[in-house]
């Protein structure tokens, strides 16, 4: 696998993995094919598939059963000075049903960074459809435009999938420390009970209190190997933020 090397692709995957809003394109059913826009919540999964939760009767989804072909827009508004330098990722492709088989993953995936959306599934006509993305379009600011490098959102499963919650497991059971470490280091949060929920291939994510915190790695992990590895590095480079500075030592030799 060919690792990522531009800045550009590291700043795109932070917002795709940080972001849980977007815009979504469809083309208009009921407009002669018009663009329309509207707004969605989504996640991500442990590759770079996208997928959104949406109702039969909203006007996307009729439109999107019309023709599947969508563009899913994620800003980062600037607060301040030029907002047109705001980054933003556009990632263009196919919104499809998510096929019966994958439904109960991909809803666990769903609730665990959107929770609140666990009411709409006791309502009848909410579906999760999955974005199968064919080329992503990256702003990150005057002179910073890319089209990406397509193998990497283009992508099959990491070999580690099935093993993910026992990953998970071991690093909240053992390993505590070390993500504590990396949530200080990445946010200057100290919070010595914040747990591991997620991993991608991109990095993972850390729960402290009610907020979720994406950690991204510097280049994607498909296998567990390269997993470990990325967490050792990390941990390596975040010793001096250490929450508990007697268990370093064992964290490192033990990961």
């Amino acid at each position: 696998m060919k690792d990522i090397k531009l800045p550009s692709e590291l700043e795109a995957v932070n917002l795709f993995r940080s972001s849980e809003t977007a815009i979504l394109s469809t083309l208009s059913k009921s407009t002669d094919n018009y663009p329309f826009g509207s707004f969605t919540t989504y996640a991500t999964s442990c590759n770079r598939d996208l997928f959104v939760y949406t109702s039969d009767i909203a006007e996307h989804t009729k439109n999107i059963l019309h023709d599947s072909r969508a563009c899913l827009t994620i800003t980062s508004v600037t607060t301040d000075g030029d907002k047109q330098t705001s980054p933003r990722l556009s990632l263009i492709g196919d919104l499809v049903p998510v096929n019966s088989q994958d439904i109960k993953k991909c809803k666990t995936r769903f609730l665990t960074f959107l929770p609140k959306s666990e009411k709409y599934s006791q309502m009848h006509g909410f579906n999760f459809y999955q974005l199968n993305i064919i080329k992503a379009r990256w702003i990150g600011g005057f002179g910073k435009i890319a089209w990406l490098n397509n193998h990497h959102w283009i992508m099959e499963n990491p070999s580690w999938e099935k093993n993910e919650s026992a990953m998970i497991e071991h690093m909240n059971q053992d390993h505590r420390n070390v993500i504590g470490s990396a949530l200080n280091a990445t946010f200057g949060i100290s919070d010595p009970e914040a747990k591991m929920i997620a991993i991608c291939t991109d990095g993972y994510y850390i729960k402290s209190k009610t907020k979720c915190y994406f950690i991204g790695f510097d280049q994607p992990c498909y296998s567990q190997e390269t997993v470990r590895s990325a967490l050792v590095k990390q941990a390596h480079a975040h010793r001096s933020y250490e929450l508990n500075k007697n268990n370093v030592k064992e964290n490192l030799h033990s990961l």
